[in-house]
């Protein structure tokens, strides 16, 4: 079933006004102090609530199902890095890259290889930037992936993925190894945390492939 269409009126953010998707409505609401914002169901009612005041919407018992899922993304952790891949194929070519959160900045990208997984990628990935990081120096900094399986793989410091090794995938299988084994020689210090993406929108790692 597809999904019933929004619309978000912003009162007061970077620009005010009628959006016709979560994402836009949180890119004029990100960062604002005191953003005022919420989602209705049709465009006229949008347009009605547009013209009136902000308070008129927030009476109690105001149905939580007319609101946006996220009041803001101030939740998100500024100095963070953020991870992704992107795999054409199970097996197929698969990439993976890291970037500056806030501003999409990309900071290391490496690619493709043969014969490789989506899991792997992002297991890859959280490495090079855990790996990054500590050479950096910088402890406290945080590591964004939208991969559960990916991120309990470093927590257990082994990729457990069921791929067989092939000539193929061989240099694939070297990075894993050398990822492991600097997992089981360097205790991770960084916050490892899950991009929420259906509250946040995109993971802003990722290749724009879907």
């Amino acid at each position: 079933m597809a999904k019933k269409q929004k619309y978000y009126v912003v009162w007061t953010g970077h620009t005010p006004g009628i959006y016709d998707s979560w994402e836009a409505c949180l890119k004029q609401t990100h960062g604002f102090a005191a953003a005022k914002y919420k989602a209705f169901d049709s465009k006229a009612e949008a347009e009605r609530a547009f013209a009136g005041p902000f308070s008129a919407h927030i009476a109690k018992g105001d149905s939580q199902k007319t609101k946006p899922k996220s009041v803001s993304r101030s939740s998100i952790v500024a100095d963070s890095i953020s991870v992704d891949a992107a795999c054409s194929g199970n097996p197929g070519r698969m990439e993976y890259q890291g970037v500056v959160t806030v501003t999409k900045e990309k900071i290391f990208y490496q690619g493709p290889f043969e014969g490789g997984t989506n899991n792997i990628g992002e297991f890859l990935a959280l490495v090079h930037a855990l790996a990054l990081l500590k050479k950096m120096e910088k402890k406290t900094t945080v590591v964004y992936s939208d991969s559960k399986i990916a991120i309990g793989w470093v927590k257990a410091g082994k990729a457990k993925t069921q791929l067989e090794r092939t000539a193929r995938n061989g240099q694939l299988f070297e990075l894993l190894e050398r990822a492991e084994q600097w997992l089981s020689t360097h205790p991770v210090r960084n916050p490892i945390l899950k991009w929420e993406t259906e509250r946040w929108g995109e993971n802003p790692a990722d290749f724009g492939r879907k």
